[in-house]
């Protein structure tokens, strides 16, 4: 027999499975005797009060075992022999489409332009030691797309796009500890996402698809509006209906596409700074308490948005007990993240804090049409690598001096491992962004006493929050407008916005190829 049981406890009892087991037996009324065992279902924090609380869904267990697998499989059969069809990415929409291709009965090609996501460490200590960005290999190229080293968040306010449960069990099943079922804000770490990576690509492999790395599309093969295949840099020619899941930052590939006079619209994103604040002192700000997180508790989160006249500033990807890191994907830009280990371990906490842009923001890049944006993003992170010294080195200013327009003297220890340079960020960051930064801080302060102050620093710039372009797709049939056998996936084609997200909109890019290669072979 099994019954579910909520509670809400001190994270004290909540950290000990027996306290647990004697509480959930206690309002069951259930002897602690005929528990066989205990499951927990859910887990969540709530530190809206000075006294915190756990709040627990447990599954008690009497006369039976829970299941050896917590998970659920996925079956994935061997697709050696069936029809074909080209993936155009290996991050998180790539990957996920491939594998849902296999549900399918659809052999996947995957193509990445960049190396696996364990040859990538190299180019990426190569980033932090000797400011040198590999054009083809970086934080946002390469197996696993920027999500591989990131703080591996698994959580979406999309809902409504797919099925979030499915995305987390099969992350499970790759090697993900099951506790991302259980946790209201799950996530991985990016110490162990790389395995995880791994072992979804082994599965493709082993089900008779393939993957190719350091290939990168170059053309897209398109006879009569409807694509044929692709051509890449090693000459190599692939066939086949095409998932183009090529992440946010492939720049090359939207001028591509706009060379073809494909169909694309420029879209809004967020621009603005990474900041950096001492773990401990958001631990003391969210737990309400000098001690901070204590003995039984995460590092502390925090989520923010507030208005600054008719644009929203809010905080974007934040990394309790994570670092800062070196995000830019080809030369003369400058581009930080934030990613954090499984442990949230890192005696800092950063979140991008940014400011919502649309393209009639600035006028001035009108001329670029359904690229502005994108005009905008690579500009700016040019004046960002130019204040940096022309080099990775990030420009930063204390973020008390910033809301005072004042430039920093010295600035604090960093886990920006390339380095930081004092820079007045008003000088050379746009005023529709830098004032708008200024009032959204100011407001953040008051609301959350402590976070206004000079031990915290401004790391310019954060600025691939999202795609700037949109690839026109059909809601119904996945596929471009114009083009047939084209499906837009991910970040990279402006519906998507994070791990979990992109996954989903890589199964269901996946299942409508599949409704129709499948149909017209049938046919």
């Amino acid at each position: 027999m099994q019954k579910d049981i909520d509670l809400r406890i001190s994270p004290k009892e909540a950290s000990d499975i027996n306290i647990v087991k004697n509480l959930a037996s206690s309002k069951a009324g259930v002897k602690i005797s005929d528990i066989t065992d205990l499951q927990i279902l859910k887990r969540s924090i709530d530190a809206r009060q000075k006294l915190i609380f756990i709040n627990l869904r447990v599954r008690l267990y009497t006369g039976e075992q829970q299941p050896e697998i917590s998970y659920m499989p996925t079956h994935y059969p061997d697709v050696s022999l069936a029809p074909q069809a080209i993936v155009v990415g290996a991050g998180p929409g790539g990957l996920f489409a491939a594998l849902r291709l296999i549900e399918l009965g659809v052999r996947p090609i995957v193509v990445e332009r960049g190396k696996d996501v364990r040859e990538r460490k190299r180019d990426m200590a190569a980033i932090n030691r000797e400011h040198i960005v590999n054009d083809e290999s970086n934080y946002c190229f390469g197996e696993g797309g920027a999500g591989a080293y990131s703080d591996g968040k698994l959580y979406t306010r999309s809902k409504k796009r797919g099925d979030v449960d499915k995305i987390l069990n099969v992350f499970c099943q790759h090697g993900a500890v099951t506790d991302i079922l259980v946790d209201a804000h799950p996530h991985i770490g990016t110490d162990r996402l790389p395995a995880i990576i791994q072992r979804m690509r082994e599965r493709i492999i082993e089900s008779g698809g393939e993957v190719h790395f350091n290939t990168r599309m170059d053309e897209l093969i398109i006879e009569n509006n409807k694509v044929k295949g692709i051509l890449t840099n090693t000459g190599k020619t692939f066939e086949g209906y095409v998932i183009l899941a090529t992440g946010h930052s492939a720049r090359d590939v939207y001028y591509m596409l706009h060379d073809k006079k494909i169909k694309l619209e420029a879209k809004g994103l967020a621009v603005g700074v990474r900041v950096e604040h001492p773990a401990h002192l958001i631990d003391q700000i969210q737990y309400h308490t000098e001690e901070g997180r204590g003995e039984y508790l995460p590092a502390a989160e925090y989520s923010f948005v507030v208005q600054s006249g008719d644009r929203g500033v809010y905080s974007f990807c934040m990394c309790p007990g994570g670092i800062i890191v070196a995000a830019a994907s080809g030369q003369r830009q400058l581009v930080v993240n934030g990613m954090s280990p499984a442990s949230r371990g890192s005696k800092w906490s950063n979140s991008g804090i940014v400011v919502e842009i649309h393209p009639e923001d600035f006028p001035e890049y009108a001329k670029y049409n359904e690229l502005a944006l994108l005009k905008f993003q690579e500009d700016i992170e040019e004046k960002a690598w130019i204040a940096g010294g022309q080099r990775q080195t990030a420009p930063a200013q204390r973020l008390y001096d910033f809301v005072n327009h004042k430039k920093s003297k010295d600035l604090p220890v960093t886990s920006y491992a390339p380095g930081i340079v004092s820079s007045d960020l008003h000088e050379w960051l746009p005023p529709f962004i830098s004032k708008r930064l200024k009032d959204g801080l100011q407001q953040i302060g008051r609301k959350y006493q402590g976070f206004l102050t000079n031990q915290a620093v401004l790391l310019a710039v954060e600025s691939r929050t999202s795609s700037p372009v949109r690839v026109l797709r059909d809601k119904e049939t996945m596929q471009h407008v114009e083009i047939k056998g084209l499906f837009p996936c991910g970040e990279g084609a402006g519906y998507a916005g994070g791990i979990v997200s992109a996954a989903m909109d890589g199964e269901r890019c996946a299942e409508a190829l599949a409704k129709v290669l499948l149909s017209v072979r049938t046919d």
